[in-house]
């Protein structure tokens, strides 16, 4: 190959430096080397690459080209480079990580803004998942750590040792409707055969593989299924069905009066959500986040109800 990032180097620095004689300095090489790597790339390329006739050196269009396009080739050897260091260090090149829509994707912000501080330089892929579909994300190698995962998890991962799982906390829903829907005004609580006869508004479980999980859904009520909990939030303050939210995403709209809390004869018990991940992963990413996950402060921006 006649084009390599050592002449894309020479002639970068020829042109920051103005000449041959300050990259041969600033190279540690000899003026000779470098016009001899040029005028040979020159021949490879049957092209003139500098303007040698006043006493800066100056490309010409064609070297202009070649060295604009260069320099992305460049930044991107040297961001491999380092990628290839850090791994070799214990980072990993890339941490996928799989979210339940039960957290709202804002109070992850500061957690990967902190990642971002540590600059292992390791890419993060974020996807977002709804009740089993979390689990099979990580049971079917889509993801390499789990956060909000609802439940226990499935049995075939509860039983191996292939996976392991921790508390992040609980989470406390509420029932709640819009003011206008036909639910507002009944006398509380509310008995399951009168919310039977509304239509609940749910977050569909995004698994394929793994038996889906339904919660607070009452036998033959009418549902609409909605692809996340934002989603769902939407379509209740829209007054298009009831059904339970987390306080933590509804604490607002109730304080606002835009939705209205409901106590039922049959609560929702509180759910919990967990951190997943398979046992034999060590990588430093994931353990910053594993660390950084078990800290309070992390936990209560993450699950608690704003104040």
């Amino acid at each position: 190959m006649n084009l390599t990032l050592e002449s894309l180097r020479i002639l970068d620095e020829i042109d920051r430096r103005g000449s041959f004689a300050a990259a041969a300095a600033a190279l540690d090489r000899v003026p000779s080397a470098l016009t001899y790597t040029v005028r040979k790339l020159e021949d490879d390329l049957d092209v003139l690459l500098f303007d040698r006739r006043g006493h800066r050196a100056q490309l010409t269009s064609a070297g202009e080209e070649l060295l604009a396009q260069g320099r992305h080739l460049l930044q991107a050897a040297e961001a491999l480079e380092q990628r290839v260091k850090r791994t070799a260090a214990g980072w990993e090149a890339e941490l996928r990580i799989v979210v339940d829509s039960v957290i709202p994707f804002q109070r992850l912000l500061p957690l990967l803004e902190d990642f971002g501080r540590e600059q292992p330089g390791t890419r993060l892929r974020l996807s977002s998942e709804v009740l089993s579909g979390v689990w099979e994300a990580l049971l079917t190698d889509r993801a390499d750590l789990a956060i909000g995962a609802a439940y226990d998890g499935p049995e075939t991962m509860r039983m191996s040792s292939d996976f392991r799982t921790r508390l992040l906390g609980g989470i406390d829903w509420v029932f709640a409707v819009a003011p206008t829907h036909p639910l507002a005004g009944e006398p509380e609580p509310l008995p399951a055969e009168r919310i039977q006869r509304h239509r609940a508004v749910a977050a569909g479980d995004t698994g394929r593989m793994l038996p889906g999980i339904t919660a607070g859904l009452l036998t033959g009520q009418d549902t609409l299924t909605v692809p996340s909990l934002d989603a769902k939030l939407a379509a209740q303050l829209a007054g298009l069905g009831c059904g339970h939210l987390p306080r933590m995403l509804a604490a607002p709209y109730l304080a606002s009066g835009a939705l209205v809390e409901k106590r039922t004869v049959e609560s929702k018990p509180a759910g919990a959500a967990h951190l997943a991940w398979r046992s034999g992963a060590r990588g430093k990413a994931l353990k910053w986040f594993l660390a950084k996950l078990s800290e309070p402060d992390t936990k209560h921006r993450l699950l608690e109800t704003a104040s």
